[in-house]
């Protein structure tokens, strides 16, 4: 989608076909209705319903705690093929895929992961994951895992008829990966990722995403197949790392020129700050001046061609810069205003 005011083409991996994807109970969504406990939806049709939780989902350590695994429930329900939970679990999916396509998604990445501890029923899931979710859109899968074998089981699932899927992610801990994207014509998330951990600055970030570049092109990936991530790490850790990425993602963009691309977990930099929209929202903005053409994100909940028209001159829109570029030391002066209610949600410019 074209950017509000800029001349950036973004391509938005939407990232909700998740099974880590967590809702409140103390959230809006949450309904208990008599005995029965679940999330609330809307079908592609504009019917409400509810996603009931199951009484197996009721025993872990996320639902007594407060956490909801909605999109897991949704995935197992569906999964069994029959019966009510089925049913609603497939509707569910259906919503998901639905609204991340109205709401501009190129890719939509989909993630097994926390279906079970068990390797074969992540494979499993994710076979019939993606499968399932090429019945509902014609756009792409982003195939996304922490392991390498369930990333080609799903990238096997593919329709190979249909556009290219993209593999989520390869990195110097897992080279293999990029041989796997050949082999399924696929393009590929390439991490800064170190051989045995993660980098602290942004030096070691645009090392290690060159030599994956690097490498990628030497096994004849196309340099517009490749989306570099610089990685983002949560703001509330350390405030230099929102400056350590944007550093890496200016550095990358000089290197490599206009025809790579440039993405990340965009909402990963707000990981433990309240108000996190805002906080995600300025750093879009800063990541795309910075050089990224393209994120990983909820584009229901911030939709990147409307956060590009919202008022920088707000009280709001300066209290999350500064926490982003490492100015309000401990996210201080951000969470004063939060606490004092004096936080508004980030609207357009008059």
């Amino acid at each position: 989608m074209k950017l509000s005011g800029t001349d950036v083409d973004f391509i938005i991996i939407g990232e909700n076909v998740h099974t880590t994807r967590v809702l409140l109970k103390r959230g809006k969504r949450f309904l208990a209705d008599g005995d029965r406990e679940g999330v609330t939806y809307n079908t592609v049709d504009g019917e409400p319903k509810l996603l009931t939780i199951p009484e197996d989902a009721k025993r872990g350590q996320d639902y007594e705690e407060g956490r909801i695994k909605h999109v897991k429930i949704a995935v197992q329900g569906a999964m069994k093929g029959e019966g009510a939970g089925a049913e609603d679990g497939m509707a569910y999916i259906r919503q998901l895929v639905h609204n991340q396509e109205l709401a501009g998604a190129a890719f939509l990445d989909v993630n097994v992961d926390e279906i079970s501890i068990k390797l074969e029923d992540q494979k499993a899931a994710m076979a019939w994951l993606v499968k399932t979710v090429q019945s509902m859109t014609d756009l792409p899968v982003s195939v996304d895992s922490s392991n390498i074998e369930v990333i080609e089981v799903g990238l096997e699932a593919c329709d190979k008829d249909r556009a290219a899927p993209m593999l989520n992610s390869a990195s110097l801990e897992r080279i293999d990966a990029l041989d796997l994207a050949v082999r399924h014509n696929a393009r590929v998330v390439v991490t800064a990722a170190g051989e045995s951990g993660m980098p602290d600055s942004d030096g070691p970030r645009v090392e290690n995403a060159s030599r994956m570049v690097d490498l990628a092109m030497e096994k004849g990936i196309p340099a517009g197949d490749l989306y570099v991530d610089p990685l983002i790490f949560p703001i509330s850790v350390d405030g230099a790392f929102g400056q350590h990425s944007l550093d890496a993602i200016r550095a990358i963009r000089e290197k490599y020129g206009p025809e790579i691309h440039i993405t990340g977990g965009m909402s990963n930099v707000s990981f433990g700050i309240p108000a996190r929209k805002i906080i995600n929202d300025v750093f879009l903005i800063l990541a795309v001046e910075a050089g990224a053409d393209s994120g990983i994100v909820d584009p229901v909940q911030s939709r990147p061609d409307e956060v590009f028209k919202v008022d920088r001159a707000s009280a709001s829109y300066q209290l999350a810069e500064d926490v982003l570029m490492g100015r309000d030391k401990h996210c201080k002066a951000y969470i004063k205003a939060w606490r004092k209610k004096m936080l508004e949600p980030l609207a357009p410019a008059a």
